[in-house]
């Protein structure tokens, strides 16, 4: 069966389809139908089966005597190590750590936080939560002592597993005196900690309340996996919200498991036993999703990766790693890709490695500009698939499914939707437009498996923050539209469609144009308050390492060509040379923070900042251009 056999299927008989991948999972009581619709718009699926997370991710590989097979491969340039876990050590670390939270009367329902650098024990934790039916909210490492007390507030852990320290080249980051300082400020105070002493920062326990990880778990009887409902909540995963009190995105934790199966046949083609590697971090949905539980559920060796895309120790690492490792398919942030390039524009380092296992390179996390794709699909040879997804979904919206049909690769558009996503192009009347037409892109409820049923704790939230502008339908936050072959174009957030004089432009397309110079190794385009035209595009250049012109003179031709490409009706004059973007850790761009900025705004520093220090060198850039105004 091709993609639009399949896709047919899911949408003609949603509960037939989504039945028949629910058989790929082990089930304690299997669900007698798919999806309940009771409390519509709120759906659920699988609701009346009950299952364990942990069961689907470890035991059963080891059950079926895959327990030699290697689960976790740990490569961390920073210490100069390489670490391998078979799926029976994971089986036995897992068992053992939720044995020892059990025996400290961790449940079923409980909360748990886990603020964790790229260890292997950051997914031991998180599976140990699992196996006990526990609901863990994995905090990103090094989040700032307010943010980590927002989400002790927020989900009341009844406790919390830190590491005492991360590691980032050439520094240390202390975990523990932030946890301290988070738990100090937050009303509600964990029962106990739990604290991986790492060799490079042994941390000071404090007497009562922090249990060092090995010593707790000593002597303690390993726990049996828990079962629990379908729509048992897997975990809380906490995303930015336009108020600053962020949002936690919950996950089912029957869907997930399914839909993650799914995808990792259909949609990346891995088979059991093949390396997974997901460039990305525990904190982030995508370490979530595909650091460790799609890639452990179907059987695949997963890559933790403690280290950067450039400086651990050169541009040259991704390719090392795919060559050590053998790689089948890398997962990354656009982001991590132009690093890379920006380093080693013509690709030199990677000729230093056989990635020959490399059969295909996936990217999310914000839009990729054409010029990078063509940079790696040349450099690379492999399909380069740009997909589309958010926190909130969990898994693919639009993706090229590489497992069921190779399908033409179209620069600048991530394909098509997967099965189980009816995406629409919506005016603000809530009407579908024409092909070709940009609008709000949203999806006809119910959202497929694995994508977030509500809040926690916040149903209202829920319902306005993605259900009340279109109604019956799921409104992504993305603008973007269709081609006549059914392909979907992501060009901005709805809020990154900026108003030249009454034409709403793209400011995706104009990034697009700009990162197509030959000088330039990343940019970004904002809207900034216009008193004659509304707004008015801004363009922020990095250039490639090495580039001979001038500053002055990449910018008049960055001017040029988005005139040129665009047309006059962008109203494209201001652009200004900078040597790095303001971006959250997890390489989105910070553009609506540049804006307040240039607007003269008050703005509130994004707990997800990679260098607040970027800030000032932005401001400084917009000064020399006369704004704010």
């Amino acid at each position: 069966m091709g993609y639009s056999d399949v896709y047919a299927e899911a949408n003609a008989d949603p509960d037939g389809f989504w039945m028949n991948a629910a058989e790929a999972i082990d089930w304690v009581t299997p669900p007698t139908k798919a999806l309940t619709d009771d409390n519509a718009p709120l759906y659920e699926w699988f609701t009346d089966g009950t299952l364990n997370a942990c069961w689907n991710a470890v035991d059963r590989h080891v059950e079926a005597g895959h327990g030699e097979r290697i689960a976790i491969i740990h490569d961390s340039p920073i210490t100069h190590s390489k670490h391998e876990i078979s799926y029976s050590e994971l089986r036995d670390h897992v068992a053992s750590l939720a044995g020892a939270l059990r025996a400290k009367g961790v449940e079923k329902g409980d909360r748990v936080i886990i603020y964790m650098p790229m260890v292997p024990e950051a997914l031991e934790a998180m599976l140990a939560c699992s196996r006990l039916g526990a609901i863990h909210s994995v905090v990103f490492g090094g989040f700032a002592a307010n943010e980590l007390a927002v989400r002790i507030d927020d989900c009341q852990p009844k406790c919390i597993i830190a590491a005492s320290c991360g590691l980032e080249p050439g520094r240390v980051v202390h975990y523990k005196p932030l946890l301290d300082g988070a738990i100090e400020q937050a009303s509600h105070k964990p029962d106990f900690c739990v604290i991986f002493q790492r060799e490079q920062e042994v941390a000071h326990l404090e007497e009562g309340r922090d249990v060092d990880w090995h010593a707790f778990q000593y002597g303690v009887e390993p726990a049996d996996c828990v079962p629990v409902a379908g729509n048992h909540p897997h975990y809380i995963l906490y995303t930015s919200g336009t108020t600053g009190q962020p949002k936690g995105v919950i996950r089912h934790t029957g869907g997930h498991m399914v839909a993650l199966n799914w995808s990792m046949r259909n949609l990346y083609d891995m088979n059991p036993g093949e390396v997974f590697w997901a460039a990305s971090d525990v904190g982030w949905v995508v370490g979530h999703s595909y650091i460790c539980y799609a890639p452990l559920t179907f059987g695949c060796t997963t890559i933790v990766f403690e280290g950067k895309p450039v400086g651990t120790p050169d541009a040259g690492t991704f390719w090392r790693v795919i060559q050590d490792h053998n790689v089948k398919c890398l997962f990354t942030a656009p982001t991590a890709l132009r690093a890379v390039k920006r380093e080693d524009p013509q690709g030199a380092l990677i000729g230093d490695y056989d990635i020959s296992c490399l059969e295909s390179l996936f990217l999310a996390g914000e839009r990729a500009d054409p010029d990078t794709i063509i940079w790696a699909q040349d450099k690379l040879g492999v399909p380069v698939v740009d997909h589309w997804w958010q926190t909130e979904t969990g898994w693919c919206i639009a993706g090229n499914p590489l497992g069921i049909e190779r399908l033409p690769i179209k620069i600048g558009s991530p394909s098509v939707p997967m099965p189980g996503y009816d995406v629409q192009i919506l005016d603000e009347g809530g009407h579908p437009v024409a092909d070709g037409e940009l609008g709000a892109i949203a999806i006809k409820l119910p959202l497929p498996p694995g994508t977030l049923p509500t809040l926690w704790n916040a149903e209202a939230r829920f319902r306005k923050s993605y259900l009340d502008h279109f109604p019956g339908y799921y409104e992504t936050g993305d603008a973007g539209y269709k081609d006549e072959d059914g392909y979907l174009y992501i060009m901005a957030r709805t809020d990154d469609v900026i108003n030249v004089a009454g034409h709403r432009l793209s400011t995706g397309a104009m990034e697009e144009v700009l990162a197509s110079h030959p000088d330039v190794a990343e940019c970004a385009v904002i809207g900034v308050a216009d008193q004659l035209k509304g707004q008015m595009p801004m363009g922020f250049l990095c250039l490639n390492a090495g580039t001979q012109k001038s500053a002055e003179d990449v910018v008049a031709e960055c001017v040029k060509l988005v005139r040129e490409k665009i047309g006059p009706v962008a109203a494209f004059k201001l652009a200004t040379v900078v040597q790095r973007l303001p971006k959250t850790r997890s390489g989105k761009i910070l553009r609506g923070t540049m804006v307040n900025i240039a607007d003269g705004k008050d703005y509130k520093m994004p707990a997800t900042i990679d260098d607040p220090a970027i800030l000032d060198e932005i401001t400084e850039a917009l000064k020399e251009l006369g704004y704010p105004k």
